[in-house]
């Protein structure tokens, strides 16, 4: 879990880290911009209130009063006449003077800025024009020490410094449960496929809502319930093979053996002979069927399709298996309209039909009616057959189309079969691209439904 966890966690901190830092530098220069721009506004704004004075008396004792109010602030003044030539200062005048020959003649009449190099410069600086009866008399000169700025962002860095590390503090524990929760159930798939892959099907993962963590764990539980069906319908399938394969050939050996150690009337010799043909003969079609399905499974069957006309090819199904419903005191009944054609391989739609219409026979009792009846709905065919025997439980309708499943678990020889034939026709159903349904109750019937498209 660990390493899931760290990886995840380092790939979360790096990117938040980075989007912390690119927002602080962000946010810290625009602060630090911001403030020097009020400072040089507001040293502006103070030049501009002194020379509004001095253009009122622009005398000694005017001047003095204005360096007097300065010597007591954190800022500095130097007035000079239009010559630059100071006339007074509230500070030493030699630290001034390299200022003093920046400024032009044409000043604006709002003042202008001289100095904002705060980072390397001892000051930052305006001048402001004195103008009287519309002539420029003289300057005034704001200057402001940058220690004291360089003091406030030393301030201001520091609380950037310390929102940092409360901001890293709370990204590392909020990653830190981020990445757990997001690894946990991660490390549970993990764990649960490498059950899955070791054969172990019982795998339990817990639901996570409807994202997409929680649709991978239903995915993941889901193969885990399909694999377990699938290798129990194999132990199911190798079994039920087994039996059918060692039925007949225990027939088969046993009465050769006797046919070949004992000394029989003719009459019992054909007897037993007959019995070892009929159980060949049951062993050569459960083989073939095998062969079949396994030719479905590899998609190498061949369905080879033409235009079928159904009435005709009804008549024929109703002229060869009549003699079998007479020969067991049933009815069978045909419907199919006519002029209805349909895109179907005539021997494999031959092949569902019997299957469906054996069974018909195989289980229902004497006097029973069997409906084959053929209709069009829009472009599909519809094939029902229905009888009305002894029916399917209820619980054993979902599987009734699997391989070798029987609803007589005794597995009784006397109604023959392969337990087959039914898995047979579905995968038959299926090559065509149609669909097939079965509806039964117990005591009154059952009724099979065939759906195929592209009717003519």
């Amino acid at each position: 879990m660990s390493k899931l966890s760290i990886k995840l966690g380092i790939i979360f901190f790096l990117i938040i880290f980075g989007l912390v830092i690119l927002m602080f530098l962000f946010l810290h220069s625009a602060l630090v911009d911001s403030r020097i721009e009020e400072e040089l506004i507001s040293l502006q704004a103070r030049g501009n209130s002194h020379r509004a004075i001095l253009e009122k008396h622009f005398d000694a004792d005017t001047i003095s009063h204005v360096t007097l109010m300065e010597s007591e602030a954190n800022t500095d003044v130097v007035i000079t006449d239009v010559n630059g030539k100071i006339l007074g200062s509230s500070a030493n005048r030699d630290s001034f003077k390299g200022y003093l020959h920046r400024s032009g003649f044409n000043i604006p009449r709002k003042g202008e800025i001289l100095e904002d190099n705060w980072k390397k410069g001892s000051f930052i600086s305006t001048v402001s024009p004195i103008e009287i009866d519309g002539r420029t008399e003289g300057r005034v000169y704001m200057f402001q020490d940058t220690e004291s700025l360089h003091t406030l962002i030393k301030r201001l860095n520091g609380n950037f410094l310390l929102a940092g590390i409360i901001a890293v503090c709370l990204t590392l524990i909020i990653i830190f449960f981020l990445s757990k929760g997001l690894a946990k159930p991660l490390i549970n798939m993990k764990e649960a496929t490498y059950q899955i892959s070791r054969g172990d099907f019982s795998v339990s993962l817990p639901q996570n809502g409807n994202d997409e963590l929680g649709d991978l764990a239903h995915s993941i539980s889901r193969l885990a319930n399909d694999l377990k069906y699938l290798k129990q319908e194999r132990i199911d399938f190798l079994a039920s093979i087994s039996h059918e394969l060692r039925t007949p050939l225990t027939y088969i050996k046993g009465y050769a053996d006797i046919v070949h150690s004992r000394n029989l009337s003719i009459e019992d010799r054909d007897k037993y002979l007959n019995i070892i043909r009929e159980e060949a003969n049951r062993l050569s079609d459960l083989i073939k069927d095998l062969f079949d399905l396994a030719k479905m499974d590899k998609n190498s069957f061949i369905i080879q399709k033409r235009y079928l006309d159904l009435t005709d090819f009804m008549l024929k199904i109703k002229q060869k298996f009549t003699p079998a419903f007479k020969e067991k005191e049933m009815e069978l009944k045909v419907s199919c309209p006519e002029d209805l054609f349909i895109m179907a391989d005539p021997s494999r739609l031959e092949q569902i039909i019997f299957n469906l219409l054996d069974n018909a026979i195989k289980y229902s009792p004497s006097g029973a009616k069997t409906l084959l009846t053929v209709s069009r709905k829009k472009k599909d065919i519809y094939i029902k057959i229905k009888d009305n025997g002894k029916g399917i439980p209820e619980e054993d309708l979902p599987y009734i189309l699997n391989r070798f499943y029987r609803v007589d678990k005794s597995r009784t020889r006397s109604l023959g079969g392969t337990g087959l034939g039914l898995s047979i026709v579905k995968e038959l159903v299926l090559a065509h691209g149609g669909k097939i349904s079965v509806k039964s109750k117990e005591g009154k019937g059952t009724e099979f439904e065939l759906i195929f498209k592209g009717a003519g």
